[in-house]
């Protein structure tokens, strides 16, 4: 067969069938149904009964499969074509009666034939996340972790805001929004979840908004709270990942020590000006926020975005590189940022990676950390105070 050869001049040799004659012959019997496309498209929807051989495999494996080359076969893909090449194969092979489904898997499925689908995933979540679930790091078990995840978000502000949009285009199954502050028009310029005809609304309500508008199989619960003491481990117990947004520094201590004592994950990230870093801290697996930060810099060396000003998209960095986090994480892929620091300077459009190790010293995480009881997992230190000092 020649190289320059259509696909059109290849479906002129072989037998073409409609999918209601395909379905009529496998119902007879007899019939060896050979699925010839991905295994992440195999796993995300097929036809009962069929053996999957992938197009690359067909000249070493048919044989295993279809021992008998005067035996009848079925072959399908996606769409018709390398099920064709591959009818085409096996006539040159020696199959004496192969057949190639016409219009393939989504012909058959548009005709109402039945499929076999992962459980879990309905017809339009598996349209959502097709691109999610051809990938062999993820596929359709990935995409279930993520659909049962729940993520809480600590602020739905310059950080917040990018990453509940990505996560939620994800498939996060439950998004949590922890904000007790309203929309302002300073906000605009790069919390990209709100908008101008929402200022003056509660953060997490525009949020809510947008993500249900955006991806209807997310849970969105509000917390229209400040996170504080008080409150810190009722809220962040209940979900599986944090993404730390806060925008000042005793509620990032308060987070650590809480998410430490309930050994709940925690992606980092903050912005000012025209700098940006992110880590991620696993308790017990690498450092945490207090062996990075041990004491609060002085507040002349760091800061306020509404001080010192920072550039609009350095939140949407930021803020996707710890969505990109929270997935790895949640999926179980990849390399998380894990006794990692990663800085980004966006004036030179540089990334520089610090390696950081757990502090034996740590209070919080070290080897010399005390066990807290359970009767006091709720009661913290003035971290007011502590940043003060």
């Amino acid at each position: 067969m020649a190289s320059t050869e259509t696909i059109e001049q290849v479906k002129q040799r072989i037998e073409q069938l409609d999918p209601a004659e395909a379905e009529e012959e496998l119902k007879k019997g007899g019939v060896a149904l050979v699925d010839t496309r991905e295994p992440t498209e195999y796993y995300e929807a097929h036809i009962d009964g069929a053996e999957l051989v992938r197009p690359v495999d067909v000249d070493d494996r048919i044989e295993e499969v279809v021992p008998d080359r005067s035996q009848r076969v079925i072959l399908y893909c996606a769409s018709g074509n390398r099920s064709a090449r591959a009818a085409d194969q096996l006539r040159e092979l020696g199959y004496e009666n192969a057949a190639s489904v016409r219009g393939g898997i989504k012909a058959w499925e548009a005709e109402g034939l039945p499929v076999v689908m992962p459980e879990g995933m309905s017809t339009e979540q598996r349209m959502r996340y097709s691109r999610h679930t051809l990938l062999p790091e993820v596929g359709v078990e990935g995409q279930l972790k993520m659909l049962n995840a729940k993520v809480l978000l600590i602020g739905a502000g310059g950080l917040g805001a990018p990453a509940a949009l990505y996560l939620a285009a994800a498939g996060i199954g439950t998004l949590g929004l922890v904000d007790d502050d309203e929309v302002d028009e300073s906000n605009l310029q790069r919390q990209v979840i709100h908008n101008t005809e929402r200022v003056g609304q509660p953060k997490t309500e525009s949020a809510r908004q947008t993500i249900e508008a955006l991806n209807p199989d997310v849970e969105v619960v509000e917390h229209r709270t400040r996170l504080d003491a008080t409150n810190v481990i009722d809220i962040i117990g209940d979900y599986d990942v944090i993404v730390d947004g806060a925008d000042n520094f005793p509620t990032r201590y308060l987070l650590n020590d809480a998410s430490v004592r309930l050994r709940k994950p925690v992606v980092s990230a903050s912005i000012l000006a025209f700098d940006g870093q992110v880590s991620t801290f696993v308790p017990f697996e690498g450092p945490c926020y207090r062996c990075l930060y041990p004491t609060p810099p002085p507040a002349e060396l760091a800061p306020s975005c509404g001080a010192a000003g920072v550039l609009g998209v350095m939140a949407g960095v930021m803020g996707l590189l710890q969505a990109n986090e929270v997935i790895k994480l949640v999926a179980g892929i990849g390399e998380p940022l894990i006794g990692r620091l990663l800085l980004y300077d966006s004036l030179g459009t540089r990334f520089t990676e610090l390696k950081v190790r757990r502090d034996a010293e740590c209070p919080i995480c070290g080897p010399g950390a005390q066990e807290i009881p359970e009767s006091e997992l709720g009661k913290f230190p003035d971290y007011e105070l502590f940043c003060a000092g």
